[in-house]
């Protein structure tokens, strides 16, 4: 069977991923959820139990969760290394470790501002906490990764890889946020640009927005949710 990945949306991490499946070609399904929605139904956590998108469904119809998880999951199967490098190269080194930095430090000083953003019952000081910690968090995560980006086109080639995919799902939150203009970083925007630029990111994108689009053909279908957690969910 194809492998299916279940992609989130409102600006889902998670986009990343898609446009990464593009890039690789590989034949696979999507499923697209709703993450203030669907997710957050109990039987969502059949799949994830800890209510987070992505989540993967393998050719072999185990459940994969968690970012790294799944990049590295597609790294292995990358046999024309459209998205990564030979395992034992520097340069899979430099990308495992900016995959890392941005899904762990750089996507989690996101979390505060997602806390007072999502809060139920309103409280206007604790989120007014929680949006000064987070806008600081974010912009020291910013500085970080500025120092980081190369002289490269993209982060660790003159081609798109799996790194690229992680990082545009969650650069966005920064203008989602309006924690501060992204000219503030001038490498990290211009880098932005680049990878926004490509066809796959367009492509994953719209999708993302629920407009019926053909990408190359690696995708060959949607999958219903229910029906994922039907078959697949624990």
């Amino acid at each position: 069977m194809e492998p299916i990945l279940l992609y989130g949306f409102p600006s889902g991490s998670s986009m990343g991923l898609v446009a990464s499946l593009e890039w690789m070609g590989l034949p696979h399904r999507l499923c697209r959820v709703d993450m203030l929605g669907a997710m957050r139904e109990p039987a969502y956590r059949r799949i994830n139990p800890r209510v987070e998108t992505p989540a993967f469904i393998t050719d072999r119809g185990e459940v994969l969760t968690e970012t790294m998880a799944i990049a590295a999951w597609l790294a292995a199967r990358d046999a024309g290394r459209r998205v990564s490098f030979d395992p034992l190269s520097s340069e899979a080194d430099r990308m495992r470790q900016l995959i890392a930095f941005v899904n762990t430090g750089f996507t989690g000083a996101f979390s505060p501002l997602w806390a007072a953003l999502e809060m139920e019952a309103p409280d206007p000081a604790l989120q007014a906490a929680l949006r000064t910690w987070g806008r600081a968090s974010v912009i020291e995560r910013h500085d970080r990764l500025e120092e980081m980006i190369g002289d490269g086109r993209f982060l660790v080639a003159d081609r798109p890889t799996l790194a690229d995919g992680v990082l545009i799902g969650v650069a966005r939150w920064l203008d989602y946020h309006e924690v501060a203009d992204a000219t503030r970083w001038p490498k990290l925007a211009a880098l932005r640009r680049r990878i926004e630029a490509e066809p796959a990111v367009a492509y994953a994108t719209r999708l993302e927005a629920g407009e019926a689009v053909a990408g190359s053909g690696a995708c060959v279908g949607h999958v219903a949710l229910a029906e994922v957690i039907e078959r697949f969910g624990h």
